[in-house]
């Protein structure tokens, strides 16, 4: 197949959740078909980024759209300038006549066998009407997110803002699931959410990955602590209220069952809120080389998220090194993981802080966690997940269809579908 994989924002170096699952399926691709990456992104001209993506993809296309927004300033008016229009700021930011006529000449040429389009924000460059079949991948229902975000605690302007982009992401992403020949969720959750707005035909199911080989049980550290450990970007809203709520509501209750515990937040870019947190029991580290060895220095690893979409990555991550996680149901959501069994699920702040708690105490409940997460995230290595993924092209690319219905057909298709009570 020729596979046109279409991206916005830089992937290298590879760090977020999404990024990790967008470069090892592509590069799974490339490995068996013939895949060219398209990569744009703002700001200055990078060739040194373009020179290291053509490392991992010989057939790479960047293109460097020149738009600045650095400063708070600057992004503030950008996002008052983009209010009128239709599409939320979350993708109509990444809006590039460039991309677009650079998309329109391939889809016009029938360059590819079948296109991706990777993460919502890319949808808003591609041409209308859709002569390659084309596929969404849908690593989050967004709506979703912004959903719990306008429902979760802030308020004034920023609540305002937050039921703003809801309602527009809502319309938006709805209008983007009909319009493309079909969609891949990373979890039956996340299917499930959208069957609301397309025929279940149209959806499929990827499940996240992680690298097995970087991503293995290691050596048990000499006089293992009782530390624990949490992952993410922290350049990321949901993580920043994560870190917030873990330290707030449950880190107290862990201190008075095990006063030697201490809490160790690793990930990029940490803004002041979680800066703020760091103090005898709490360190932020900041953007790290490799997560791994403070995984494997860990004795429990916790996601703590209220906010969310898809499915984390840094689960199967911390599973695969084999250590015991403690998650709330929204962190966890969409994985193929079992309470009890190879993970912890708690929604209760008391709860939370007494199964952290417990596994610190506990080694032999601990080991039994571990062993079962181990095995389990050993199934998820990205080889089978890149077969999964290139079967679904391959089943889009053979199968005759029709050109998408225009936006006008897509939202009557809706308003009927609400009529009904679907």
């Amino acid at each position: 197949m020729k596979i046109l994989w279409a991206k916005a924002n830089k992937i290298l170096p590879v760090h977020s959740g999404g990024d990790i699952r967008s470069y090892n399926i592509a590069r799974q691709l490339a490995a068996e078909h013939e895949l060219t990456f398209f990569s744009y992104y703002d700001g200055a001209p990078d060739a040194e980024y373009e020179d290291a993506l053509r490392e991992h993809f010989s057939e790479a296309v960047c293109l460097c759209t020149g738009e600045r927004h650095g400063t708070t300033l600057k992004r503030g008016l950008d996002y008052v300038s983009r209010l009128p229009r239709n599409a939320p700021y979350a993708v109509s930011r990444f809006a590039s006549r460039a991309v677009s006529q650079q998309l329109k000449n391939w889809y016009s040429g029938h360059a590819f066998d079948v296109a991706v389009c990777d993460f919502l924000d890319a949808a808003v460059n591609f041409p209308k009407e859709l002569a390659i079949p084309t596929v969404l991948f849908q690593h989050n229902v967004e709506s979703e997110i912004w959903r719990r975000h306008a429902s979760n605690g802030s308020g004034g302007l920023k609540k305002l803002a937050y039921r703003l982009e809801f309602s527009k992401m809502q319309r938006y992403e709805q209008q983007m699931v009909r319009r493309f020949h079909h969609i891949i969720a990373v979890s039956e959750h996340d299917k499930k959410l959208m069957s609301r707005w397309v025929d279940a035909e149209r959806l499929s199911v990827v499940p996240t990955g992680v690298d097995t080989e970087q991503f293995h049980p290691g050596p048990r550290p000499k006089g293992e602590k009782p530390l624990v450990l949490f992952v993410g970007a922290m350049d990321w809203e949901p993580n920043v209220d994560a870190a917030e709520y873990f330290c707030g509501k449950i880190w107290p209750g862990v201190l008075a069952r095990v006063p030697s515990a201490r809490f160790r937040i690793v990930g990029r870019n940490p803004g002041e809120k979680v800066r703020r947190l760091a103090s005898n029991s709490v360190e932020v580290t900041g953007r790290v080389p490799s997560v791994v060895e403070h995984l494997r220095e860990a004795a429990v690893v916790v996601v703590p998220l209220r906010i969310g979409g898809g499915t984390r990555i840094k689960i199967y991550e911390a599973m695969a090194v084999g250590k015991a996680v403690v998650s709330t149901t929204v962190g966890a959501e969409g994985l193929d993981v079992h309470h009890g069994r190879d993970i912890v699920l708690s929604d209760s702040p008391d709860n939370f802080a007494e199964s952290v708690a417990t596994l610190l105490q506990d080694a032999a409940s601990r080991g039994r966690l571990e062993r079962a997460a181990a095995e389990l995230a050993a199934n998820y290595g990205w080889p089978l997940i890149g077969v999964k993924f290139a079967e679904i092209l391959q089943r889009v690319v053979g199968e005759s269809f029709k050109p998408a219905p225009a936006y006008a057909e897509a939202a009557e298709h809706g308003n009927q579908r609400s009529r009904e009570g679907l």
